[in-house]
C-alpha cells in the first residue's frame, strides 16, 4: 500500500502541463474575468438577494444569493496571473473584482438606507466577527476550485457555488453597516471579506502550482506576497478565534453555576448572554426569568464561582424579567 502512494506521489512531481493546456487555461480565464453586462447582472442581483435575506434574517435567500454570486470567478483569474506574471489577466482579475465589490456595497448601502431596521439580526452579525476557521473554509473551498478548473472531470460551477457561499453576504454587510454608521460591524464584515478573498486566492495559486501549470521559480515571489498578507490577517482572526473560545467556555462556566446546588440560582432561567471583552474588566450582562429577585449577594456569589472556573475576573449585570403565574377569577 505505502508503495502505492509512493509511486503516485512520484508520478504526481513528474506530471507536466502541455504549453497547449496552459494556453487554453488562460484563454479560458480571461474569459471569466471580463467585465460585461452579463457580470455585473449577476452582481447586481446576488446583491440584492443577499441583501434582503440579511434583513430578513433569512438564511435560505441568502443562500440563494451565494449560488448565483460570479465573483469567484474573476478571484481565479486574478490569482493565476499573479502566479504566472500574466499582467493583462492580473490587471482584468483585479477590476471585475473591485468594481464587483463597489457596486455591491453600494447597493447594500442604499436597501439599509431605505429599509433602515432599528437593528439587525443575527445573520448581520455573524458576518462581523472573522475568525481562523473563516480562513480555514477560505482555504478548503479555494483549494477545490482551482482543482475544478484544471480537472475536466469536476464541475467547475459546483465549486463556484461552494466559494461564493463566503463572498457575496460579508460585502453586503459592509453596506449595511455603512448605512446605519455601524462602522464596527463594516469592519468586521471587510475582515471577514479580505480573509475569503485572500484565503481562495493563496489556494487557488497553490492548486495550479502542485497542478503543474506554474514553475515555483516563477511564483516564488506572488505567492510569497500572498501568504505574508495572509499571515498579516491571522493576527486579528487569532484574536477573534481566542475570544470565540472563551465565550465558549464562559457560558458553560455560567450555566453550570446557576444549575449548581452551591449557589442560590436554581430558579432562574437563562434567556441569553453577551459579553463586552473591551471593558476592563470584561461585562457579562445576563438576561434571565426569575420568581423572586436576583441579590447583590448572589451576583457576587456567581462572580466569585466564574473568575475560578475562568481565571479572570468579571462584572456581572442581570436583567430579571419576573415570572408570574395568573388565573382568571372564579
Amino acid at each position: 500500500m505505502l508503495g502505492k502512494l509512493q509511486n503516485r506521489f512520484q508520478n504526481f512531481k513528474k506530471k507536466v502541463v502541455e504549453p497547449v493546456q496552459i494556453q487554453q487555461l488562460e484563454i479560458e480565464l480571461l474569459a471569466e474575468s471580463v467585465l460585461d453586462s452579463s457580470y455585473l447582472i449577476l452582481i447586481v442581483g446576488s446583491c440584492a438577494i443577499a441583501t434582503f435575506g440579511l434583513l430578513t434574517n433569512s438564511s435560505a435567500v441568502i443562500i440563494g444569493a451565494m449560488i448565483v454570486a460570479p465573483l469567484m470567478l474573476p478571484i481565479r483569474a486574478l490569482a493565476y496571473g499573479a502566479l504566472q506574471g500574466n499582467v493583462i489577466l492580473f490587471r482584468k482579475g483585479v477590476i471585475a473584482v473591485a468594481v464587483g465589490t463597489i457596486i455591491a456595497i453600494a447597493i447594500a448601502y442604499g436597501l439599509g438606507l431605505f429599509v433602515s431596521l432599528p437593528r439587525f439580526g443575527s445573520e448581520v452579525l455573524a458576518r462581523s466577527e472573522p475568525t481562523l476557521l473563516d480562513l480555514g473554509i477560505a482555504v478548503a473551498a479555494g483549494g477545490i476550485s482551482g482543482y475544478a478548473k484544471v480537472e475536466p472531470k469536476i464541475s467547475g460551477s459546483l465549486a463556484g457555488t461552494a466559494i461564493a457561499v463566503a463572498l457575496m453576504p460579508p460585502i453586503c454587510v459592509i453596506g449595511l453597516g455603512l448605512s446605519q454608521a455601524n462602522f464596527s460591524l463594516s469592519i468586521g464584515a471587510t475582515l471577514l471579506y479580505l480573509t475569503n478573498l485572500l484565503g481562495i486566492t493563496l489556494s487557488c495559486m497553490l492548486t495550479f502550482l502542485l497542478a503543474g501549470y506554474a514553475s515555483l521559480h516563477r511564483a516564488r515571489k506572488p505567492l510569497l506576497w500572498t501568504i505574508a498578507l495572509t499571515v498579516i490577517l491571522v493576527i486579528p482572526l487569532g484574536v477573534s478565534f481566542y475570544r470565540l473560545l472563551r465565550q465558549a467556555q464562559l457560558e458553560t462556566s455560567v450555566r453550570r453555576a446557576l444549575l449548581s446546588k452551591t449557589v442560590t440560582f436554581q430558579r432562574l432561567q437563562l434567556l441569553t448572554l453577551e459579553t463586552n471583552w473591551l471593558t476592563n474588566p470584561p461585562q457579562i450582562r445576563l438576561n434571565v426569568r426569575a420568581r423572586e429577585p436576583v441579590t447583590p449577594r448572589q451576583v457576587q456569589l456567581l462572580e466569585e464561582f466564574i473568575e475560578r472556573e475562568m481565571g479572570q475576573s468579571f462584572t456581572l449585570i442581570f436583567e430579571v424579567g419576573e415570572v408570574q403565574e395568573v388565573q382568571r377569577e372564579d
